[in-house]
């Protein structure tokens, strides 16, 4: 299975978000995380449509759309006309889960879903059979820079438990709090996509982006 990087840009540097970018990907970092929080289902806000559009073609990454907004449904393909590859959506955040998974998909995105820290992993079993990944949020969503919470790591277990049971070969994200020191963890848990901002943009993208990937590549 593909060890997969997605550094994402809420913690980079905007005055040089563009060369910080092109750095992540000659490192080898395959996506672009880009986290979108409306401050109602999260208390943030962050940036949207005309911000993803303006960096898109910035490099050939593969961009990892993260809706921490209420109902995505509304947005879905306005994100994927920005640019938007893969569109995850939450859970907790949609009154149709099944038909907000459908219209990711009908737009020609990837479908994935995610769940907070206190969102059982039983409540994905209804949707895992329409999605290409599951995230697990290994931190409160809404806020860059919080400590990975441990009890994550089950929740990893279990998620790839369930995706093993109904013979998914959906990919696993992880979101939160991850770093050099803490990554293996994860990874031996089961997740094959990693989620990284502060890890990335604090300090030199470049080098961090090379120490993780090699991280990665050895669980390949």
């Amino acid at each position: 299975m593909e060890m997969i990087l997605a550094p994402s840009i809420l913690a980079a540097d905007f005055t040089k978000l563009g060369e910080q970018m092109k750095e992540t990907e000659r490192e080898g970092a395959q996506y672009i995380h880009f986290d979108v929080m409306d401050g109602k289902f999260v208390p943030s806000i962050s940036f949207g449509m005309p911000v993803l559009a303006s960096i898109r073609n910035a490099v050939d990454q593969i961009f990892d759309v993260h809706l921490m907004i209420e109902e995505p449904i509304r947005y879905v393909e306005e994100f994927q006309k920005a640019g938007a590859d893969i569109i995850t959506v939450h859970l907790e955040a949609c009154s149709d889960v099944k038909a907000t998974l459908e219209k990711i998909k009908a737009c020609g995105a990837k479908a994935a879903i995610s769940i907070c820290p206190d969102t059982p992993v039983a409540e994905l079993e209804p949707y895992v059979e329409l999605v290409d990944m599951v995230l697990i949020m290994s931190v409160h969503p809404g806020f860059g820079g919080q400590s990975f919470i441990p009890s994550s790591l089950e929740k990893i277990r279990e998620t790839r438990a369930l995706l093993d049971r109904v013979n998914s070969t959906a990919d696993i994200e992880v979101d939160g709090g991850i770093y050099t020191t803490n990554v293996r963890e994860v990874l031996e848990a089961g997740a094959n996509v990693i989620v990284a901002g502060s890890a990335i943009f604090r300090g030199d993208a470049a080098e961090n982006t090379k120490n993780m990937m090699e991280i990665l590549r050895a669980y390949e």
